[in-house]
């Protein structure tokens, strides 16, 4: 059983990034306080074929990505997605859900532009911004909760430290410190 969201010691952020040939870059960066300050890991796998796109059900693409680069760091015991953990206040879910019951752990989903039917996010603005981060969350932990976590990540920008870390890594537009992988 994973600790509480709010006292959970062993955190990751994770993207992934596709090119124009179905290949993609994933990325995990692992933290080890709850404003994801300190850095313990980063990891990166290039993902050499992926699944097509289909419209709505992104975790078929992302998941097995996720899964990879999960394998190449420690156990997590709270994950933070970008993009939505669920689609509308019904709970229809999202990437966050599913990697949820995945890995069996509260999963926040933080994305960067508003999905139509996710009136239920909570909109996080963090430091001079004017945008907000679409926050949903799932694996038990409330999205009030997910909200205050991610108002909290360390950063003084709209994006937290960490997910931006994570976005550039998953872009190659920096190295990661300690794994890399090719699958």
């Amino acid at each position: 059983m994973s600790a509480p969201a709010n006292q959970a010691s062993t955190v990751g952020v994770v993207d992934v990034h596709y090119d124009d040939q179905e290949q993609a870059k994933v990325a995990l960066v692992v933290c080890r306080d709850m404003t994801f300050s300190t850095i313990v890991s980063e990891h990166v796998a290039d993902i050499v074929r992926t699944e097509p796109y289909e419209p709505g059900k992104l975790y078929k693409r992302e998941l097995p990505c996720i899964r990879t680069v999960r394998a190449l760091g420690p156990q997590l015991e709270l994950l933070v997605v970008d993009g939505y953990a669920t689609l509308d206040p019904q709970g229809r879910p999202g990437l966050g859900a599913y990697a949820a019951d995945a890995f069996g752990i509260p999963v926040i989903g933080a994305a960067k532009t508003p999905f139509r039917t996710a009136t239920h996010a909570a909109e996080v603005i963090r430091g001079s911004a004017t945008r907000p981060v679409y926050v949903t969350a799932a694996g038990g932990l409330e999205i009030d909760e997910a909200a205050r976590i991610v108002a909290a990540m360390a950063g003084p920008y709209r994006l937290p430290t960490v997910l931006a870390k994570a976005d550039n890594l998953a872009r190659g537009r920096v190295r990661p410190n300690i794994d890399r992988q090719i699958t």
